[in-house]
């Protein structure tokens, strides 16, 4: 069959194919995996990877390498056996152990700079959005810091997509802000087969690409012919020159060279015995397995090895002119090489927080905002905004806008795109040297989801800031009044939302997550005034969980209250209430039950004694406080959707008065005295 190979240098086709082979082998070893992708697409990789990426791969943290991201993620084949090809910490063993557990090559690409993965995919789109959070950074961290003689950020974001990524809504999300923002750094490779899953693409999809793209403000480039890598190659560098973003629809035959290649049946299922011919189709000449030609060793992996080399001594020779010029602003960029743009408690705790601490009730959504543009003014490379509710969130930093005649500014309107603000924020942590963050109504986080989710599975510091975060929202009624979503939020592993009660937990809250290092943060906030409370604290934030109003030393203790948010001051208020039946409460404010739940045993027996009677007050659904008050406590929530009114009337409604929550507390102590 014609494989095209008269078109490029032998060694390049032995490169391309050696990729090919490798990942296929992988996928038959493992019995499960992709091969579709791995033929399909191997000539685009490697044009990219052989021509145009920048990076080192024995330092792959190197700041100013190009980014590479594999969106179609069940393609993972093709992503290890292409790093191992360039040089990166993988061994012939590693692509053995695809899909085996704890292994270097688990099924889709799982977020690991040491080897190489810019983020885990494998969720289609949101690779693509996220990438375009990376670009964001860098053309907001070139335009901060580049100087006329020394453009020392100066790298593209690159992204391999398929059809089934432009399918999903968020990629429309991030195309339309991308081009809107003539993000000209970024480059989609997408691999055009005409063929997903379950059928052909025309089954499902009729529109023009072409049109689609241009239309978002979009430089579009077409390959016809997917196996003509110097054809691929110019197309890259032809978008290399664009002022916008750049998709370059490469037309390719999925399974090249199987017997059933173009079909589905060649997308997600080894080919097993079938191998034999694509080998002989591809000409493959190796007998033994899990072998990669010697030439392709000296002429692609030590090459692309000694280049990285070279290329990140040349920066880092241009990063020492630059402390030398520019040794204010070097600073910042020292910052970010050593990952220390978050995690710097000086810079946090310079500011001088007593200055927005009064006794007037404040909404922690403008106590929040007050935060923000104190931080903003320590933190040189904060940077995020809202989908278009700033003005409610009050979530802005103290800075002109970003837009594309100002890529220095750091107020992003994301507009209404949700689910790709999400995907931005982790691209803009991804990246790092920024501090990224982002703002909605706590009821749309569950457009979110999906993103907070990979955030928690990657382990990094993203920001997410959520507002209007109960059934006190009031007037805009149900759709708008948030019921589950603590609950959601709190279920997914490795993710800390935290829910302030007054000022001084929501600068607390702050204070988590920007020194966090392993986990992302959220901070959910109230549209209502809520009285500054008096013995709350700041640094005490970081337990979870504390006494924020102690009980009668002087007597034994009969109850402790647990609250959040908006709910503690009415704990306070029903502690103070129940001392005429001579019921001694402790109120604990419990702003992170994740914190809270890492706390040593001897500290949370100490909050929460086991053997005494506990409430739980929280204006969200009440099954995630039974771990704390037991099957026996009592659980003061809202189980059903919220109602359109007046703030006042609604707390009333659902029984979030001090008056109604004391008449429920002295029913459920007297009920358990009498049994």
């Amino acid at each position: 069959m014609e494989n095209k190979a008269k078109k490029i240098s032998s060694i390049d086709q032995l490169a391309i194919n050696s990729i090919r082979i490798l990942g296929i082998e992988a996928v038959n070893n493992a019995k499960s995996g992709h091969p579709g992708i791995v033929l399909g697409a191997a000539p685009m990789a490697y044009a990219l990877f052989k021509d145009h990426l920048k990076f080192n791969p024995k330092n792959p943290h190197w700041f100013n390498r190009d980014r590479f991201v594999l969106s179609a993620g069940h393609g993972s084949a093709l992503l290890y056996s292409l790093l191992y090809h360039v040089g990166y910490n993988y061994q012939i063993d590693d692509l053995k152990k695809f899909r085996k557990l704890d292994s270097k090559t688990p099924g889709h690409p799982e977020y690991d700079l040491d080897l190489g993965i810019e983020m885990a995919t494998g969720p289609l789109g949101q690779g693509l959005a996220t990438a375009v959070g990376m670009a964001v950074a860098e053309s907001f961290l070139a335009a901060k810091y580049n100087q006329t003689n020394n453009q020392l950020i100066d790298h593209y974001t690159y992204v391999l997509c398929g059809d089934g990524d432009l399918q999903e809504g968020i990629t429309q999300e991030a195309l339309s802000f991308a081009g809107h923002l003539k993000l000209r750094k970024l480059i989609v490779l997408y691999d055009s087969n005409d063929v997903q899953l379950d059928s052909p693409t025309d089954f499902v999809i009729s529109e023009n690409t072409e049109r689609r793209l241009k239309a978002l403000n979009w430089n579009y480039l077409k390959v016809i012919d997917g196996n003509d890598y110097q054809a691929i190659s110019k197309a890259i560098a032809v978008a290399k020159t664009s002022e916008v973003p750049t998709l370059i629809e490469i037309k390719t035959v999925i399974g090249f060279g199987a017997t059933k290649q173009g079909t589905s049946t060649v997308h997600g299922a080894p080919l097993m015995d079938d191998i034999a011919v694509v080998k002989k189709n591809l000409q493959w000449t190796q007998e033994e397995s899990f072998s990669v030609p010697q030439q392709v060793i000296n002429n692609f992996q030590k090459v692309k090895i000694k280049q990285g080399q070279e290329l990140e001594n040349k920066w880092n020779k241009q990063l020492h002119d630059y402390q030398t010029n520019y040794h204010d602003l070097s600073q910042d960029i020292i910052a970010a090489l050593k990952g220390q743009v978050f995690n710097n408690p000086f810079l946090f705790n310079k500011i001088d927080w007593q200055s927005i601490i009064t006794n007037e009730a404040t909404a922690t959504r403008v106590a929040s905002g007050k935060i923000l543009k104190l931080l903003s003014q320590q933190y040189p490379t904060l940077i995020g905004g809202s989908a278009d509710l700033s003005g409610s969130t009050k979530a802005m930093v103290f800075d002109h806008d970003y837009n594309s005649n100002n890529y220095r500014g750091r107020h992003i309107h994301f507009g209404v795109r949700e689910f790709a603000m999400t995907a931005i924020v982790n691209g803009l942590t991804l990246h790092q040297g920024v501090i990224g963050f982002g703002s909605t109504f706590l009821v749309f986080s569950d457009y979110q989801k999906a993103a907070l989710r990979l955030a928690a599975l990657m382990k990094i510091p993203s920001l997410f800031i959520f507002t209007h975060d109960s059934i006190a929202v009031g007037e805009d009624g149900p759709t708008h009044e948030p019921i589950e979503q603590l609950l959601m939020l709190r279920t997914i592993p490795n993710f800390n939302l935290m829910r302030p009660a007054d000022v001084r937990e929501t600068i607390g809250a702050y204070k988590i997550a920007f020194m966090a290092k392993t986990f992302p943060n959220a901070i959910a906030l109230t549209r209502q005034d809520l009285p500054q409370m008096t013995n709350s604290n700041i640094d005490a934030v970081t337990k979870g969980g504390y006494i924020i109003s102690e009980e009668d030393d002087t007597k034994s203790l009969d109850l402790v209250f647990i609250a959040t948010g908006s709910e503690v001051h009415l704990a306070v208020e029903v502690q103070k209430m129940l001392v005429k039946k001579k019921i001694n409460a402790r109120v604990v404010s419990m702003p992170s039950t994740y914190l809270f739940d890492q706390q040593p045993q001897e500290y949370k027996n100490k909050i929460l004694p086991q053997k005494i009677k506990k409430v739980a007050i929280e204006l969200g659904v009440n099954d995630s406080w039974y771990k704390y008050v037991g099957l026996a406590g009592l659980v003061i929530g809202v189980n059903q959707f919220g109602s359109s009114g007046e703030l006042t009337t609604i707390l009333e409604k659902y029984g979030f008065t001090s008056e109604k929550i004391y008449q429920k507390v002295v029913k459920y102590i007297t009920s358990k005295e009498a049994k």
